[in-house]
């Protein structure tokens, strides 16, 4: 099987479309409907049904979508193993990209220099989308989350804190929140997640809820008086306006929230590697092991 034509056929499925996956794949439209049509006939089945200007798999489809995935994810890994030291593709909370993992990935470039990392950021559910698509080779994603069929490993626990405007009142419940604004990551965020189900139990609901890209302009906000947020207190304390916000603890069984590393399938070598050097390298082996 033409991995090619593997790869075009996923990126119709991936781009809902003829014309978004000949943008993306650099082709002419007709020549990615050409090929989807060459490889049916060598295959012997009908991958796509028309439904008005959508296409949709058929059962043919989508078993071959799942292989698919496999084979190429397969490819991509035996390809970067074959290069010189290879490409190891992470995921990362925002959270951790700027507090925890630095001095991690300092260690890990001091002992694999020939291994080039690159390095995604977005929310829980946003990594786990990479993951499921083999965008990234494994990510690390907060509590809670679907693991599924992941692979996973506790990588380090946060402390979570709120912060207001200084000078406001302290907040001790959550109904003291009710009517006000919340700033936070967009959907998928499971700080913002943790947040909003401590006001469910206090029977209390957010005015409105702002959605910020960074850390950097959630305190920025929350510094302006915009409204409520909760963060990492590392990441507080290394924030230019750590000082300019007011702190509140939250309840015990909201405070400690756990990052895990998860993948999928086998571990590659640079992996590994990066696994011995976090905080649970024992747990780590323990689980590949």
């Amino acid at each position: 099987m033409n991995l090619d034509d593997l790869h075009i056929f996923r990126s119709v499925v991936r781009e809902g479309g003829v014309t978004r996956a000949a943008n993306l794949l650099h082709r002419v439209p007709s020549n990615v409907t050409t090929r989807i049509k060459q490889f049916e006939e060598r295959l012997g089945v009908t991958l796509f049904r028309r439904q008005g200007r959508s296409l949709t798999l058929t059962e043919a489809g989508r078993t071959l979508l799942s292989h698919a995935e496999k084979l190429l994810q397969m490819a991509d890994l035996a390809e970067r193993e074959m290069r010189s030291g290879g490409v190891l593709r992470l995921g990362s909370l925002e959270s951790a990209a700027g507090a925890r993992l630095p001095p991690i990935l300092s260690a890990f470039h001091a002992q694999h220099p020939d291994v080039t990392i690159e390095l995604q950021t977005g929310t829980t559910r946003a990594l786990l989308r990479l993951l499921d698509r083999f965008e990234v080779e494994a990510a690390f994603v907060s509590e809670p989350f679907e693991k599924g069929s992941l692979s996973s490993v506790p990588a380090f626990d946060e402390e979570l804190v709120l912060i207001t405007a200084k000078g406001g009142p302290t907040i001790r419940k959550a109904a003291e929140l009710r009517g006000r604004t919340l700033v936070a990551f967009p959907h998928g965020c499971s700080y913002r997640q943790r947040l909003i189900e401590w006001l469910a139990e206090g029977g209390a609901s957010p005015d409105r809820v702002l959605e910020m890209s960074s850390y950097h302009a959630i305190v920025a906000c929350v510094a302006g008086g915009t409204g409520a947020a909760i963060v990492p207190a590392e990441v507080l304390d290394q924030a230019v306006l750590s000082t300019a916000v007011e702190r509140h603890p939250v309840p015990p069984h909201l405070r400690v929230n756990r990052t895990h590393l998860v993948w999928s399938g086998e571990v590659s070598a640079p992996l590994q590697a990066l696994m011995g050097l976090l905080p649970s390298a024992a747990a780590s082996e323990e689980a590949i092991g």
